[in-house]
């Protein structure tokens, strides 16, 4: 559960909490006639956990005692009898001992082999490498795996979290987008957030009625006292919007933020059979991604029409019987076939990528290149290389530097359309996943696009197609032939009388 700052999280887990421990959080049976709590028939009836065993969880105690120290005013003298409840600082008895609630901290071999039947890990932003805070999530998630049914259950809590920072929050929504997006099994993980619109702006007409709709129910956090804060100049904007807005914002060094890509977002639009569009295809054997997208020449609606990378599950190479994992060329091939079925294409431009084939030696992509150059390179207005010992309808290398120079342009005028808003895309998951993880590079040239690192698992291949596909319908549009389309003929005036 991610939620703005202030909004009420500890109250809420720690209310859950005490019901875990003390209350009917249990299936018992079905109401009938007559019940002794005057339950309609055939709606459910709970029960006591026999050992309730509830934890607390954090990476330091400061964080397990703002959870903690709300449990003397939750509990009232009367349940503090019945239940014959033991106050303490870092526990607290219930029943002589038979339920428990308990803080716990980076203590991951203490915690491994516990069976809690509910666990509540607490600011999990904060939840680091650095401070174990990864193992304990780990041994949670195994604790609560090894119990049958749902008889422990697990809620974490956490503000937004700083991208970059590869926190379990960060991993967590990592998990669930790419589940959502069809990249990883779905595992059944639940993600709740209330977070401002993408297009909400920093600004008096836009803070209040965005603060409303954030906070919910959470009337105390002051309006007037947040607005303030988020006007006050010493604060970052990017803060602001983290804690505020309850945003992900981006990386210091992030090319866009996901907010700015998610204003673009059109998801009425979509594209129709017969379109006149561009695409660009960027090529991988194994390790980045291969994908591939299309923009429509009429408005520039940015779609991906397919994306190739290792499942996340892919099995690591100390694995018996090992087999590397390749793209599919010949799926790759027919997603292609489609998509000069369905579209009338302008220009296809495809980056063969740097992989070697293990077997000729050859470019992994370099037979399939050829072969969609010579299918389809006599439809297309815009050649890759027109004449020369080099030409080729659709090949376009951007290891060469006269095409980096021209990428690194795309990349400056994409950006600029993406913060104007004339930039359009369909929502695509995948690339949304891709241009988040795209961070800016310098060249000689200017500002590019690269990887956070060499060896990363966030891909961002889908980002440079977007942008390719872009960069190829710019440069129709300001061809000579596309300008002599649009000037009006010559013509003469004939006087009717």
């Amino acid at each position: 559960m991610q939620r703005l700052k202030g909004w009420g999280k500890d109250p809420v887990v720690g209310s859950w909490g005490a019901f875990e421990f003390v209350g009917p959080c249990r299936f018992a049976e079905v109401a009938d006639e007559g019940n002794e709590w005057d339950v309609p028939p055939g709606q459910p009836l709970g029960q006591q956990h026999p050992a309730a065993w509830v934890q607390m969880a954090a990476v330091s105690q400061d964080q397990t005692r703002n959870t903690m120290t709300l449990f003397p005013g939750l509990f009232t003298k009367r349940a503090l009898q019945e239940y014959r409840i033991d106050l303490g600082k870092e526990i607290i008895y219930a029943d002589k001992g038979r339920a428990r609630i308990e803080a716990v901290t980076s203590s991951p071999r203490a915690l491994e082999g516990g069976r809690p039947t509910a666990t509540y890990p607490n600011e999990t932003h904060h939840w680091l490498e650095s401070n174990s805070g990864h193992e304990m999530a780990a041994v949670i998630e195994r604790n609560a795996t090894k119990s049958a049914d749902g008889a422990s259950r697990t809620l974490a809590i956490t503000n937004a979290f700083e991208p970059g920072e590869d926190s379990v929050a960060e991993r967590t929504r990592d998990a669930y987008e790419a589940a959502e997006a069809g990249r990883a099994a779905d595992t059944g993980l639940f993600y709740d957030s209330l977070e401002a619109p993408p297009e909400a702006k920093l600004t008096e007409a836009w803070i209040r009625p965005t603060l409303e709709v954030v906070r919910g129910d959470s009337t105390w956090l002051d309006i007037e006292r947040l607005k303030a804060s988020i006007l006050d100049v010493r604060n970052p904007a990017s803060r602001s919007r983290r804690f505020w807005f309850n945003q992900i914002t981006a990386a210091e060094d992030a090319w866009l933020a996901r907010y700015e890509w998610e204003a673009c977002k059109r998801e009425d639009l979509a594209l129709a059979d017969g379109d006149e569009v561009v695409l660009f295809f960027d090529g991988s054997k194994s390790d980045d991604a291969t994908g591939l997208c299309a923009c429509r020449m009429s408005d520039g609606l940015v779609s991906a029409l397919g994306v190739w990378q290792k499942p996340a599950n892919w099995p690591a190479p100390s694995t018996p019987g090992f087999v590397p994992y390749r793209v599919p060329r010949d799926d790759v091939h027919g997603v292609m076939k489609n998509a000069f079925a369905r579209f009338k294409v302008q220009a296809f431009f495809a980056d063969p990528g740097s992989g070697q084939d293990d077997d000729d030696g050859e470019m992994y992509w370099d037979t399939y290149i050829d072969l969609w150059g010579q299918t389809w390179g006599s439809k297309l207005v815009l050649r890759s290389v027109a004449s020369g010992a080099k030409a080729h309808a659709v090949r376009w290398d951007m290891r060469d530097p006269r095409n980096q120079e021209t990428f690194t342009e795309a990349v400056k005028r994409t950006h600029a359309d993406v913060l104007e808003r004339t930039l359009i895309h369909d929502g695509h998951k995948v690339l949304r996943t891709h241009v988040i993880n795209a961070r800016r590079r310098t060249n000689r040239w200017g500002i590019t696009i690269g990887k956070e690192h060499r060896e990363s698992a966030r891909k961002i291949d889908l980002a440079v197609c977007a942008i390719g596909a872009r960069m190829l319908r710019r440069m129709i549009l300001n061809s000579p032939k596309q300008a002599k389309k649009k000037t009006p003929g010559r013509g003469r005036v004939v006087v009717l009388r």
